[in-house]
């Protein structure tokens, strides 16, 4: 699996995770969990409906989400911040 970032991703990452190594640590190790077994629990991964119907997301920690699209072999992390700001 290649994860491939996007540049909404990019620009919301370094504005909402970034900044807060504590929540930085926290998406290392759920991005790691997520590659290595994109099925464990843990990660609360559903897919979403309405207008990105096509997306996927997990979480990162209570209220953070990664918001996901997977093209062929490849997984396009698309956004990132707490519900409200992704969905």
């Amino acid at each position: 699996m290649k994860i491939l970032y996007h540049r909404i991703f990019i620009k919301n990452y370094k504005k909402r995770i970034s900044p807060y190594p504590k929540l930085e640590n926290q998406f290392k190790e759920q991005l790691e969990k997520f590659i290595k077994n994109p099925n464990d629990v843990s990660l609360k991964d559903h897919k979403l409906i309405g207008k990105k119907k096509n997306f996927r997301s997990f979480s990162i920690s209570g209220d953070i989400r990664v918001i996901y699209l997977i093209v062929g072999d490849s997984v396009w992390l698309y956004d990132v911040g707490i519900h409200n700001q992704v969905y």
